[in-house]
């Protein structure tokens, strides 16, 4: 009897070792095509944002056979514009004296024809505001300097547009929250509508892509810089990743 008992066990441990196997196979197949089955989405929140801080570089120029009579010119035109700028409430405090520069032309070897002025002083003035308003309406109304008797350059160099200010907005930090939560949100929108539109449950997040803060100009148009425009659009664009289920 025990022998009839041992012969049929072997082929019932091995009916079920198949089964069993089987199920798992059957199973972990289920869940492979399960983990293919997802949907990729993009969300985007966007800020009006107003500039905080204002660059405004300024280059001038006096010229004269006397070296103390140039500089002197060049000491006046600082004077002018510190002044233009108190008329028009923007803060002279962070405002920077930079490059000056004397060129002799008497001293170039390579001058052609007679010199009409042997001495150039050059000098650059940076102006750092935190209230770009004023700064906006100064740079309006720059033709007041020159009227003033201030000779104004372009040739500003050190990677600025001499006599246009730059406007800068430097509350990026206290956006990001915000911003990024209500793109992620989005997002989420999006992938739900998804998945009751091919008859799924919406899953987990697979994978999820925060992306990169822009800041443009609020005025989007050929050869409008950022920097040129006091208001700006801050926008970001989240990419997810959720799971399909039946």
């Amino acid at each position: 009897m025990m022998t009839v008992e041992r012969s049929l066990l072997g082929p019932v441990l091995v009916a079920l070792g198949l089964t069993l196997g089987g199920w798992f196979i059957g199973h972990g197949f289920v869940r492979g095509r399960m983990a293919d089955r997802f949907v990729t989405v993009k969300g985007v929140a966007e800020r009006e944002a107003e500039a905080d801080l204002a660059l405004w570089p300024l280059q001038y120029v006096a010229t004269a056979d006397d070296l103390g009579r140039a500089q002197a010119e060049i000491a006046a035109s600082t004077e002018k514009i510190y002044a233009f700028l108190v008329r028009h409430g923007v803060d002279t405090a962070g405002v920077e004296l930079q490059a000056l520069q004397v060129t002799d032309a008497l001293a170039n070897p390579y001058r052609e024809g007679p010199v009409a002025s042997r001495y150039v002083i050059t000098q650059a003035l940076m102006i750092r505001a935190t209230e770009p308003e004023q700064v906006l309406e100064a740079s309006q109304r720059v033709g007041e300097l020159v009227e003033a008797g201030v000779v104004l350059s372009s040739q500003m160099g050190y990677g600025y547009d001499a006599g246009r200010p730059t406007f800068l907005f430097t509350g990026l930090n206290d956006l990001k929250p915000e911003m990024i939560a209500e793109a992620t949100e989005k997002a989420r929108e999006a992938a739900q509508q998804f998945a009751i539109d091919s008859q799924s449950e919406l899953g987990s997040i697979r994978r999820a892509n925060q992306g990169i803060f822009q800041i443009l100009p609020r005025d989007q148009a050929p050869g409008v810089s950022e920097g040129s425009q006091l208001f700006k659009t801050v926008r970001v664009v989240t990419t997810v990743e959720y799971y399909l289920e039946n």
